[in-house]
């Protein structure tokens, strides 16, 4: 296995070490006897250039299929502005009393759900390995399902890939990030490098990526109503006009790229939502479904709107605040996924 730590959006050089990994075992424990020194180029320490980033040196882990790890690691220089992946959904656990990384039970006074500078962890896999990477917004990021639960819905795809004996050499890379944006890059409060920007460092450069996931648009259309800014003003086009854009920067490379539909977003408070938002919702749902751009086309809109309103989520799979899924309709969305796509030209 190897980790990737990154200072992309840093404003200094950064200094992580040492490092350590373990399989997890609960809360913050881990298992001790799988403990690890991480080392990079030798060394138990590594310092990132602003904006760069480091890949760890192998290290000798073996671990099953959605087993969790941990990682720890000891900040010996203050950070400043530091790269964080917002919503980790998993509990992390920070203390100012020094380098506690060889600690088998972490002790510690304040927690995140953020994924602090931990960017990537790569496992030497065989030859017939493949990967799905899936790029989108909060929903692809499981803003809504249960904390430290895995009930992300590319989580609960993970699982059924793993229980299928045909499908359990396909990994997956869930490149979600709340508050993303297919065109314009973060104004609060939407968050990070657009979509395009992204699409290559996130997504098309991953190790073995054989089919790219698009769920995406669903914050260009409310940024309209929410900026209220000639930038943040955007049509059905322009949305459609960007996923173009990927297919073609995807095909260029060999991969194929399915489309998701956006799902309902009725009742959000607004200036979220509005009736030309949700207009240009069911204009973008139209071409993803019918245009024949993508190489597929996966309906997460059928399966989790209600039915006698089309434009809101069934109640059963809405999480609260009528726009993210709760973990059944996470699990439904990934149900309703036809896992022939992923045997094709295997």
């Amino acid at each position: 296995m190897r980790i990737r730590f990154s200072n992309l959006f840093g404003t200094a050089p950064l200094t992580i070490g040492p490092v350590h990994m373990a399989q997890h075992a609960s809360g913050s424990a881990i298992r001790p006897e799988t403990d690890h020194a991480v080392t990079f180029r030798g060394k138990p320490t590594v310092t990132i250039a602003k904006g760069g980033d480091a890949l760890s040196d192998p290290i000798p882990l073996s671990v099953a299929p959605l087993e969790e790890l941990a990682v720890s690691m000891y900040l010996p220089i203050r950070t400043g502005s530091s790269t964080l992946h917002t919503v980790g959904n998993q509990t992390a656990f920070m203390t100012l009393t020094g380098d506690a990384t060889a600690m088998t039970q972490f002790h510690t006074g304040e927690t995140t759900s953020s994924r602090i500078f931990l960017t990537d962890v790569e496992v030497a896999a065989g030859s017939n390995a493949q990967t799905i990477a899936v790029i989108g917004d909060s929903i692809t990021d499981g803003v809504g399902s249960t904390q430290d639960k895995n009930a992300r819905w590319p989580d609960a795809l993970a699982a059924r890939l793993q229980a299928n004996p045909a499908l359990r050499s396909i990994a997956i890379v869930d490149a979600g990030m709340a508050g993303n944006r297919i065109l314009h890059d973060g104004a609060t409060p939407f968050l990070g490098p657009s979509a395009l920007a992204r699409l290559d460092r996130d997504v098309l450069n991953k190790p073995g990526v054989h089919w790219v996931l698009v769920m995406e648009g669903i914050n260009d259309i409310s940024a309209t109503d929410v900026l209220a800014t000639p930038d943040g003003n955007v049509s059905a086009q322009q949305i459609i006009d960007g996923m173009k854009t990927m297919i073609g920067r995807a095909h260029a490379k060999g991969i194929k790229i399915y489309g998701v539909t956006l799902t309902p977003y009725g009742g959000v408070d607004w200036p979220f939502t509005s009736a030309a938002g949700e207009a240009k919702r069911q204009a973008v749902n139209a071409w993803i479904r019918h245009a024949g751009a993508f190489d597929a086309v996966i309906d997460f809109d059928q399966v989790v709107r209600d039915p006698a309103h089309t434009g809101s989520l069934l109640a059963a799979f809405d999480s609260g605040d009528h726009l993210h899924p709760n973990d059944a309709g996470y699990k439904a969305m990934a149900a309703a996924i036809d896992l022939r796509l992923f045997t094709r030209d295997r």
